[in-house]
This record gives C-alpha cells, structure tokens and sequence, in this order.
C-alpha cells in the first residue's frame, strides 16, 4: 500500500547492497526525478521508459513488455494465477520453481504443456 516513488528508495537500497554488479534498470512512469538522483548516487543509471508522444491504444512500452510478458508466461502455472500462499518467502518459491520449469522447456525444446491442448500419448507396455 506504498507508492512506488516511495517505496523505491528502500528497493534501490536493498538492490544495491545485495547485487553490487546491477548498472541499470528501467522502470514505468510512476518514478519521479529524485529517485533517478538516488539510483546515481548509488552508482545505478535508471532510465524511466515512457509511451512515445501522440500514440494511441496498445502500444508495448519498450523493456516494460518483457516483464509483462513474462508475467504472462508465469500465470500458465496454475498456483500462481491465484493467491494461495500465505506467506511471501512461499510465493517466491514458486516462482522460482515456475521460472526453472519454463527455462528447463526453453534449453530442452520441450513444448510446454497446456491444458488447452489434446491429453498426452501414454506409452503402452509389451508384455514380457
């Protein structure tokens, strides 16, 4: 219930003392000047990516729509397109189990399977 020009001090504190090699990150509109200032101070470049002047409906915002498409990628595990743990540490698990299995399918060329599609083939045993 924080705004993000406010909680965003405090996240560049916590990025920068536990992952000194970050250099630059993007961010939405919602940041303000100061906090631009304060990623410098911390040797971060921030660049706030915004829509281009005079574009209308869907237009994807440059680096903004890789995290929205992964987004996208992570709601296809089904514990995750609902609320159900209790406690953040428990969510954080499952996103990294969510993003192993999606990585594992990538370098693996495995087709990830979807509940919309045909039931798989099972493997029939012969006898013997």
């Amino acid at each position: 219930s924080v705004q993000d020009s406010i909680a965003g001090t405090e996240l560049l504190n916590q990025v920068a003392a536990e992952h000194p090699r970050i250099r630059k990150i993007w961010v939405d509109g919602g940041y303000r000047q100061h906090l631009v200032e304060h990623a410098a101070s911390l040797g971060i470049d921030m660049e706030i990516t915004q829509r281009k002047p005079g574009t209308r409906g869907f237009t994807p915002i440059p680096k903004r729509w890789v995290v929205e498409r992964t987004y996208g990628w992570l709601m296809l595990h089904r514990r995750l397109a609902r609320d159900y743990e209790t406690r953040p540490a428990r969510s954080e698990a499952m996103i990294h189990i969510a993003m192993t299995d999606l990585m594992a399918r990538r370098l693996t060329s495995e087709n990830t399977i979807s509940w919309r599609g045909p039931a798989p083939q099972t493997k029939q045993q012969i006898p013997g």
